[in-house]
């Protein structure tokens, strides 16, 4: 049997993988003062429905579980964080600068990119509205990338402001209940031919196709880029107004990542949603808000198709999973001493392997060299000395077995 539609087996190479992206996302997020937290996978489906609305359903794994609750597979984590954040906001000093990576399910059609399963890093700062707080945010996102061997030539982060355009609306005094839909056709413009942009926007067009040809303007962004170049990441940013996000909590400044050549989707999107922990919240708590979300099939397939930063991700991949020590046992009789020695050399932190039958002393070696052993010890007609050999350079040392976890800490300081 096969996995189900959109979903993956992983393979312990696949994993490794999987494993280092991982690796590499938590070390820039502590580098940026974020902690990692985590919620349920299961959530209430009234949750999912109050941030995206009754139509959200359609996309979701949801369910009636046996105690005859509503309940869904999370599609995401930010409904999640507004009710933690929300039931927790007494209890920690803002801003609060969290990440997390999460399992999320979507029931959604497979593509290119996009399955029903997949892992998200999410990264939010909360308690904070100023610029400043769009600005780590966006320089996280960046770094993220920059931390998998990524340069400028790569990808460019989007940006764009909501604010720009709900302020564009009630200009052309278009009434409230229409701005999700016109906001929604504007955020698709680039991928639906012009005429058909045109018909959804009607009267509206006009002003939204001069700003979308470059007439618009936006001090705030302008503002953001300054502060991006003065950490040096301005080259991997561009103001980009055609950019909305069609999810409608959002307020203010928005962003996507794109990789340089465009041939994937979206690798990574976010922004600034002020007002979403008060309205999924039950104690009428209210703050600000900007985070974004990095998934790891899309970036899985720009990291390949990308030899410099396959390579980094390989050469992780290879330190994580190589042994330090293959002990090769050439004598039967020797094989309770040299459990002896394995658990020392394990206790003392390092990843040591063995025979677990007997074997052809040759075939151990070949075993050796096949799992990434940095060196090996045969226990044979020498002991009590025994035989370390580096598999690299192919020395061999004679040691008393009493001198072992010392010289073979010396070897692997080296």
């Amino acid at each position: 049997m096969k996995p189900l539609p959109g979903f993956r087996d992983f393979l312990p190479e696949d994993c490794a993988f999987r494993n280092a992206i991982f690796a590499t996302w938590r070390e820039v997020c502590r580098r940026y003062g974020f902690v990692e937290w985590d919620g349920p996978v299961l959530e209430p489906t009234e949750l999912l429905q109050k941030k995206s609305g009754p139509e959200i359903v359609s996309q979701l794994f949801n369910f009636t579980d046996k105690g005859e609750r509503e309940v869904t597979l999370r599609p995401e984590l930010t409904p999640t964080l507004a009710r933690v954040v929300a039931a927790h906001a007494r209890e920690f000093r803002k801003p609060l600068k969290w990440f997390s990576i999460p399992q999320c399910f979507r029931y959604e059609k497979k593509q290119r990119g996009r399955l029903r399963e997949h892992f998200q890093l999410n990264c939010d700062l909360i308690g904070d509205d100023s610029l400043g707080a769009d600005v780590e945010i966006i320089a996280l996102a960046i770094d993220l990338l920059r931390g998998l061997g990524f340069t400028p030539n790569d990808f460019v982060v989007r940006l764009s402001d909501r604010a720009f355009w709900t302020d564009l609306l009630t200009a052309e005094n278009v009434p409230n209940e229409r701005w999700t839909e016109l906001l929604q056709a504007i955020d698709k413009s680039e991928r639906e031919p012009r005429e058909k942009t045109a018909e959804k926007l009607g009267s509206l067009g006009e002003p939204v196709f001069k700003v979308l040809d470059g007439g618009g303007r936006s001090e705030k962004l302008e503002q953001l880029v300054q502060k991006l170049a003065q950490r040096g990441l301005a080259d991997f940013a561009k103001i980009d107004l055609s950019i909305v996000r069609g999810l409608a909590y959002y307020t203010g400044v928005v962003f996507e990542i794109f990789d340089r050549k465009g041939e994937l989707r979206a690798i990574a999107g976010g922004g600034r949603y002020d007002k979403l922990i008060a309205q999924l919240s039950d104690n009428a708590v209210s703050l600000p808000a900007v985070g974004f979300a990095m998934g790891d099939v899309v970036l899985g397939e720009l990291i390949k198709g990308n030899p410099v930063a396959a390579q980094q991700l390989d050469e992780f991949v290879r330190r994580e999973s190589a042994l330090d020590l293959y002990l090769v046992i050439a004598k039967e009789e020797r094989r309770a001493d040299a459990m002896r020695q394995l658990q020392q050399l394990r206790d003392a932190g390092w990843r040591v392997d063995y025979p677990m039958a007997a074997a052809k002393v040759g075939k151990q070696f070949q075993t050796a060299e096949s799992l990434g052993a940095r060196a090996t010890l045969l226990y044979g007609d020498e002991w009590p000395a025994v035989k370390l050999k580096t598999l690299q350079s192919r020395e061999e040392v004679l040691l008393p077995n009493e001198e072992i976890v010392q010289r073979i800490r010396a070897l692997l300081a080296a």
